[in-house]
């Protein structure tokens, strides 16, 4: 155990501080701050001193440099199991400093802040604040460090229970968290300077990558009840799902966060709010989704999708919802686990978290997003011993890059059908085939070994619907099987990346049938 004699406290969230500061003082602890902590101490009768009556220097350079000093960090330092060095810090009078209270500048949220300027940003990244939790981490043995105010109750107990001691099981456990704080804080302000460069300034991805991600919460469990669980959210990211507001219902699961994930990717389609449209997802596949003149329609529509997939699914809107919406999606046959949209109107979030007994547990998120932020972000797939990182799958098709190959041109339905499949299918597990009529998903074939196969699944599933509807391939179809599947089936345009070596032969098949055949030059694979 160590007795805390001196501790030195810097803190930019001055959670729970008064207490914490006030609990050290009454056990005799003699504390040490600087600037806007000593103001708030001051200001609540707890007695600190200075760190310039410790260092005998001035702050100077607007606070940039105020605990640099030898006076701190040789007080942090020195091993206590050393004579000589407990010798050389007596010879130059300094004192030891037992405990170390700090977190950093708000990087993080600065640079989450709507307009905010590089000069700004910049000003906000902690030099003296990582210097000291660094050293009082290394220097465990001896010291201890607490970066966060939700350790203060803890800690609390602690140093009352031991008349104001620390065992080495709570400092090592405290150095633990004090260099991931650091090392997420790093990553952060490297990442946020990455993403400044101008374009082909250097490369994409840099030679080492640094990883910023804050716990939000442990899960219940991961994607089964025997595997454990826990969502992050990264540093500095503005929007999604994980700055997403929780205003009702049960805890989020694994798969409620994977599945709302999903949805809201989908929506982020239509961010521009020109239309109306709502999706609803099922183990991250959309069952349905639509757009239209009213949110409702949207939504009425998208069920019709699937309905019995629909049940238990997850929705997600790109437009607050309101009452008419929120009425339909309580109404007869349907239930859904979660909702994910940019808002609720007061009627509708009274309906949607009382009408039914399952609305009580219906987890109701409200999120708002930056679409150019949302773009910013690199997508990441773990391997076994490694990371697969690459730039996300925003690529917008414009209807004049598409290439028409058949003998007919679509018709301006069609056509818009069409664009409205492509933005579909992009969210559906390859091979992936999207079903469209008058702007609604009615079939899907998703996650299938042979895209022939997926074609049939959404043939299927489209039914009658498939008469004088769109559909949308991911990747080339290799034969031109699938193309005829869907032909057969009453579809009257195809959408599809084009490529294969049997190109014309699925062109020949769609002339064939007197359909159109719409070329993107681009995949969507999704894996």
């Amino acid at each position: 155990m160590i007795r805390i004699q001196r501790a030195l406290i810097s803190v930019s969230d001055k959670t729970g501080l008064l207490d914490f500061a006030q609990t050290l003082v009454d056990l005799g602890v003699e504390i040490i701050s600087t600037g806007g902590t000593e103001k708030a101490l001051t200001a609540a009768g707890i007695p600190s001193k200075n760190i310039s009556q410790i260092t005998d220097f001035p702050e100077m350079l607007d606070g940039r440099v105020k605990t640099l000093h030898p006076a701190i960090h040789g007080g942090l330092l020195a091993d206590r199991s050393k004579p000589e060095h407990m010798q050389t810090i007596a010879e130059h009078h300094i004192l030891p400093i037992d405990l170390v209270v700090v977190n950093l500048y708000p990087f993080a949220e600065t640079i989450a802040r709507p307009g905010v300027s590089r000069e700004e940003a910049v000003e906000n990244i902690d030099i003296g604040g990582p210097s000291m939790i660094r050293s009082a981490a290394k220097n465990h043995a001896s010291v201890a460090v607490v970066v966060s105010p939700a350790d203060y109750a803890l800690l609390t107990d602690e140093l009352q229970r031991n008349e104001g001691a620390l065992s080495q099981a709570t400092r090592s456990r405290l150095a633990v968290q004090a260099y991931a704080h650091t090392a997420a804080y790093d990553a952060t302000i490297t990442q946020y300077l990455a993403k400044q460069e101008p374009e082909g300034a250097g490369d994409t991805f840099p030679s080492l990558l640094a990883l910023g991600f804050t716990k939000v919460q442990d899960l219940r469990y991961g994607e089964n009840p025997h595997q454990q669980a826990a969502f992050y959210r990264e540093q500095g990211a503005v929007g999604g799902v994980a700055s997403a507001l929780k205003r009702n219902g049960k805890e989020l699961s694994f798969n409620n966060i994977y599945d709302l994930n999903a949805a809201y990717g989908l929506v982020q389609e239509f961010a521009d709010r020109k239309e109306f449209a709502a999706a609803i997802i099922k183990h991250t596949n959309p069952c349905g989704a639509a757009i239209a003149d009213t949110l409702a329609e949207a939504f009425r529509q998208a069920r019709e999708s699937d309905p019995i997939s629909a049940f238990g699914g997850i929705l997600a809107v790109n437009q607050p919802i309101d009452a008419e919406t929120a009425q339909l999606i309580t109404g007869k046959n349907t239930f859904f686990e979660a909702i994910i949209a940019p808002g609720y109107s007061e009627e509708a979030f009274t309906i949607l978290s009382t009408k039914k007994q399952w609305c009580q547990n219906l987890i109701l998120l409200e999120t708002h997003t930056d679409p150019a932020q949302t773009a910013a972000e690199w997508d990441y797939k773990r391997v076994s011993g490694g990371l697969l990182v690459q730039t996300p799958d925003t690529a917008v098709l414009q209807s004049s890059e598409t290439e028409y190959v058949s003998e007919r041109e679509p018709t301006s339905e069609e056509l818009s059908d069409l664009m409205f499949a492509w933005k579909l299918v992009k969210h559906v597990k390859s091979n992936a085939i999207v079903i469209v009529k008058n702007k609604a998903m009615v079939g899907v074939g998703a996650g299938q070994m042979n895209r022939v196969q997926s074609v049939r699944l959404a043939v299927a599933q489209a039914g009658v619907k498939a008469q004088g509807a769109v559909l949308a391939s991911d990747a080339f179809f290799p034969f031109p099987d699938g193309p005829e599947a869907a032909l057969q089936a009453g579809v009257t345009a195809i959408i599809q990346p084009g490529g294969s070596k049997k190109d014309d032969e699925s062109t020949a098949i769609a002339d064939q049938y007197g359909a159109a055949m719409v070329l993107t030059g681009r995949r969507h694979f999704r894996h």
